[in-house]
């Protein structure tokens, strides 16, 4: 199987997710439009960016796991810029296709490891979806009123530390590896769901997303911190 072949297996799961979405909202046909429009965007970049010798078939076992969650958050995010209020019905929606995105991204890591087909590539593919749905929630639970202008941070601050990246040269630098940072990704997508529920209190969602948000800010110190103090020295010595 081709990368080719791999993305137009995906494209089904986006269609069923994005139809069914359509007929809960009640919403136009330019949703659809732009659901489609996001996977051919990722459709491209993948082609663009994945390398030749990537372990496997195809995008191999962990990538095509990572290529379903897409389907799923990508079927989502156009929600984000929906005109007009979204009904509890569809809240609960978001909330259920994002659970099976986050509960795959489990998966993908651990197939890539079991398989032995884990790549830098496969890495940043994960990583940029992840922050592209984060981005999405923030942006729903703003629109929803469940909380202000605050909590697009948690979606955005990570956009924000790589345009920092092109004015501070030590951004750009590579961090280790840290179970801390997955860890916390994790709790800014559950408290973002919890967020969106209609049952849920407001006070719960303002101090549920606000320390979500303290802890974000505090691990990007961390990296920050990590990255100025090991920034190689420039200028003559």
């Amino acid at each position: 199987m081709t990368k080719g072949a791999d993305l137009a297996a995906g494209l089904p799961l986006l269609l069923a997710v994005a139809f069914a979405t359509r007929r809960l909202g009640g919403l136009p046909a330019a949703y659809l439009l732009q659901a489609a429009a996001l996977y051919a965007v990722l459709a491209a970049l993948v082609l663009r960016h994945a390398p030749d010798t990537l372990p496997g078939r195809g995008l191999g076992p962990a990538n095509r796991i990572t290529l379903g969650r897409g389907a799923l958050a990508l079927a989502i995010m156009p929600l984000a810029l929906a005109p007009g209020p979204l009904g509890a019905p569809v809240y609960w929606w978001i909330i259920g296709v994002s659970t099976a995105a986050m509960v795959l991204d489990g998966f993908d890591g651990w197939a890539a490891r079991r398989t032995g087909s884990a790549t830098p590539f496969g890495a940043r593919f994960d990583m940029e979806l992840d922050a592209a749905l984060l981005l999405a929630l923030s942006v729903l639970v703003w629109r929803s009123g469940r909380a202000g202008p605050w909590v697009l941070l948690i979606g955005g601050i990570r956009y924000l530390f790589v345009a920092a990246g092109v004015v501070w040269p030590a951004l750009r630098g590579a961090l280790p590896p840290r179970w801390r940072r997955k860890a916390i990704a994790v709790t800014q997508g559950v408290t973002l769901l919890v967020a969106l529920g209609p049952i849920v209190p407001q006070w719960l969602v303002t101090w549920g997303a606000s320390g979500a948000l303290a802890l974000l800010l505090w691990s990007f110190a961390v990296d920050v911190r990590w990255l100025v103090r090991h920034a190689p020295e420039t200028g003559a010595g």
